[in-house]
C-alpha cells in the first residue's frame, strides 16, 4: 500500500472507532440517567426513541412508560 492509502485507511478507521465510542457512551449515559433521557427527549427524541428500541430488542421492556410516568409526576 503506498503511503497515501495507509493515511486515508488510518485516518477512516480512526474517526470510525470515535463515532462508535460516542455512541456507546451515548447509549450508557442514557442507560444509566433518566434525567438525561428526559434532556434527550427535548433535544433529540428520534434517538431517544432507538435508545427505547433497543432496550426493548434487548429484552427490556417498560422503561419508556416508567420515563413518562415519572415526567407527568414531576411536571404537577
Amino acid at each position: 500500500m503506498d503511503p497515501v492509502t495507509r493515511k486515508l485507511f488510518k485516518g477512516v478507521l480512526l474517526l470510525e472507532m470515535a463515532g462508535l465510542a460516542g455512541a456507546y457512551l451515548l447509549f450508557y449515559r442514557m442507560d444509566t440517567s433518566q434525567d438525561f433521557r428526559h434532556t434527550m427527549s427535548m433535544r433529540v427524541p428520534s434517538i431517544l426513541g432507538l435508545y427505547y428500541k433497543s432496550k426493548e430488542w434487548g429484552g427490556v421492556p417498560g422503561i419508556k412508560e416508567e420515563d413518562q410516568l415519572k415526567w407527568l409526576r414531576n411536571k404537577d
